[in-house]
């Protein structure tokens, strides 16, 4: 056995997103789609793991485990339910999660937009609209109080895959870049657009700001040429111009769960003769690592990992995914690799985009009394935190 230590000041935590665990998101532009009728979203989110009214158990988990790190967003919908409107109340319920993070002597990371819109905003076009950009800046001026004490501010959560969602059904859709359309090209622009306005203000915080992008891991088979022309075209739209619109932040958040083949024909979903995850990604821990190298290779940026797990019902496949991961990322960091921190995802089995059923979380709960059932993977990641470093089998 060989215990890999990381840097001094290395942030250990989880991550969720405000839909997928809150609750009673009904100002949301997903809610209408999951409760309409006939939709072909599977199930509603409804009540989610109520972590809205349970934040602070959800906390006091994560920092009893050892983790020292709570990556959480602000839900836009609940903010400003109506363009212009403030909800003062949701901005005391954020400023509570990040008191409550402190009590516990946890790190706020705060990503400012999660996936999620108010109703109004997508009915208006949502991120074709040319105003998006100028709407979203308001919005990141409207929680500029709250960022004061964040230890690392993301602006917007995967654009890249939230231009590919844009460009397509706005549905059911699994959240992979090869199970996706091309990304709107407008989209993308006003995305870019959006961060760029959002890193300025939030820079005037004080606060370290990036995006978190997910590099897919495309790969050919060995002396396939033209596979390889094929993914050079194929993955800048989705994920290059994304990494290249980092330039110049203060770090750049990479989020990657598997890797996906490139043929001449384009991208093919995992092989039956692998192992799959419940989302039916194939199983490889070192994506997250790939992901890491690629994103500083373009950027030249500090790396945070800002989400990485397994959606899995065997909380030991969890854990040997994650050790595999975190070696991955070792053997980068002893290459030159500078990381920042890793985050799991998820804090908590979650919505994922319209199904309860892949289970991602460090932590579950019952259905219908929300109590909480920490998983053997929650102490295992905690004790890797407190040791600063993962032993490898």
């Amino acid at each position: 056995m060989t215990q890999l230590t990381f840097p001094d000041g290395f942030l250990w935590g989880a991550a969720t997103a405000g839909h997928q665990i809150e609750g009673g998101n009904v100002n949301s532009d997903w809610w209408p789609r999951e409760v309409a009728p006939g939709s072909d979203i599977p199930e509603p989110s409804g009540d989610a793991a109520d972590s809205y009214h349970r934040y602070r158990e959800d906390i006091a988990l994560l920092a009893a485990s050892g983790l020292n790190t709570y990556r959480f967003s602000l839900e836009w919908s609940r903010i400003e339910p109506a363009e212009g409107m403030v909800s003062r109340a949701a901005l005391d319920h954020y400023r509570r999660v990040i008191d409550c993070c402190h009590e516990f002597g946890v790190q706020p990371a705060i990503t400012i937009y999660h996936f999620t819109t108010p109703r109004w905003f997508a009915d208006d076009g949502g991120w074709r609209n040319p105003a998006s950009v100028e709407r979203f800046a308001r919005f990141t001026e409207i929680v500029l109080p709250l960022l004061d004490t964040a230890s690392h501010v993301f602006t917007i959560n995967e654009p890249n895959i939230l231009a590919m969602i844009f460009a397509g059904k706005e549905g059911n859709q699994q959240i992979q870049a090869g199970a996706l359309p091309d990304p709107d090209p407008v989209v993308t622009g006003h995305i870019i657009a959006a961060h760029r306005r959002a890193v300025d203000l939030v820079r005037t915080t004080g606060r370290p700001v990036g995006w978190p992008v997910a590099p897919q891991q495309f790969y050919t088979d060995p002396g396939d040429t033209r596979a390889a022309e094929v993914m050079r075209a194929y993955a800048y739209p989705r994920e290059t111009v994304f990494l290249e619109a980092s330039r110049g932040d203060d770090f750049v958040g990479v989020q990657a769960y598997t890797r996906t083949r490139i043929t001449a024909d384009g991208p093919l979903p995992a092989p039956d003769d692998v192992e799959q995850t419940l989302t039916g990604w194939e199983y490889y821990p070192p994506a997250i690592a790939e992901a890491a190298r690629l994103a500083h290779d373009v950027t030249g940026l500090p790396v945070f990992v800002s989400e990485n797990g397994i959606a899995t019902a065997d909380d030991q496949r969890r854990i040997d995914y994650t050790r595999g991961a975190l070696a991955a990322l070792h053997a980068e960091v002893a290459r030159g690799l500078p990381l920042i921190g890793y985050l799991h995802w998820s804090l908590l089995d979650n919505y994922e985009w319209g199904s309860y059923r892949p289970t991602f979380g460090l932590i579950g709960w019952d259905r219908e009394t929300f109590e909480r059932h920490p998983k053997p993977s929650l102490a295992w990641l905690g004790e890797v935190a407190k040791a600063n470093a993962v032993d490898t089998e």
